[in-house]
């Protein structure tokens, strides 16, 4: 059970490794500029590899399970699935659900664990495979690995590389799990953070933070839903950045954009942002360089107002 791109490594390794039985995903949905249907990721995957799939609008009620419990699963593996599963699912296989989630658990428990690690600057994070309950990500975990978030990372590239990791631990352990050599750790729910799900309007940046922590914003919104400000009344994203802590910056407001040698630092609550690449409403993505060549005004002008 998996819906998006983090998913695709999970069934690939489970395809390599026993019988998948059936896939269940969410529904195809409109994107692009045409809205047009498409499939998630899992179902390209699994059609691909000729396995039956089931998208059902929701799993609320017993009865849409039926298709699953005509699969007789041994055991369910699921990863980023999309929707919360009730008892009737939870018990529905002899060896219950294997969850592939992206955090350190009991860290960051939740729909959004990749962004708000990097939101609250972790050194690290991980895959914890866990044993679901109907808690949310609070089952007995059977094994994590830790990996380092780099300086520069991005939600883009953390998530691809916890998504393969998540295939290779289920290469190394599930055999484990299966013949019950191992055994899960309840988790200590007093260490519990959350990560609730990252909505369209958490990109809006807020310059009263200080430059480390827009910093992490940009980085945590990359690429979706993307880190914006406004400039005469037209959104403007921050597709790159960096933070910069020079206490030699002049005094202004938070949001006030200053010439900084062959570039641009907008003011922060605490330091600032150096500009490397945005995006004005309707043009393309350009460097902060060949902004300015166009933009001379965007100097000393004021940010989200």
């Amino acid at each position: 059970m998996g819906t998006p791109e983090f998913a695709v490594p999970a069934l690939q390794k489970l395809i390599e490794m026993q019988q998948v039985v059936g896939v269940v995903t969410q529904p195809d949905r409109p994107a692009g500029r045409g809205r047009q249907l498409q499939p998630p990721p899992v179902k390209v995957a699994a059609e691909a590899a000729s396995i039956p799939v089931y998208q059902p609008v929701s799993l609320r009620r017993e009865e849409a399970a039926a298709p699953l419990a005509a699969w007789q699963p041994e055991m369910i593996v699921v990863a980023a699935f999309g929707q919360i599963l009730r008892p009737h699912v939870l018990n529905l296989p002899p060896r219950g659900c294997l969850n592939v989630h992206a955090s350190l658990l009991p860290r960051w428990r939740g729909a959004s664990p990749i962004q708000h690690a990097i939101l609250a600057g972790d050194a690290e994070t991980g895959i914890s495979l866990m044993q679901m309950d109907v808690g949310l990500d609070t089952g007995p975990v059977y094994v994590q690995q830790a990996i380092p978030i780099q300086p520069d990372e991005t939600t883009a590239t953390l998530h691809d590389r916890l998504a393969a990791l998540g295939g290779e631990m289920l290469g190394q352990y599930l055999a484990g799990i299966l013949a019950g050599r191992l055994i899960p750790t309840p988790q200590n729910d007093a260490q519990a953070t959350y990560a609730p799900l990252i909505k369209k309007e958490a990109g809006q940046i807020d310059w009263t933070q200080s430059g480390t922590q827009i910093d992490r914003h940009v980085r945590a919104m990359t690429p979706w839903p993307g880190a914006f400000t406004t400039w005469q009344g037209k959104m403007l994203k921050v597709l790159a950045a960096a933070p910069l802590l020079d206490t030699r910056l002049p005094n202004g407001p938070a949001g006030q954009v200053e010439a900084y040698r062959d570039g641009v630092v907008i003011l922060a609550g605490e330091g600032g942002l150096l500009l490397q690449t945005i995006q004005l409403a309707g043009k393309r993505a350009v460097s902060i360089e060949e902004f300015l060549r166009g933009r001379p005004d965007f100097i000393g002008s004021q940010l989200g107002v």
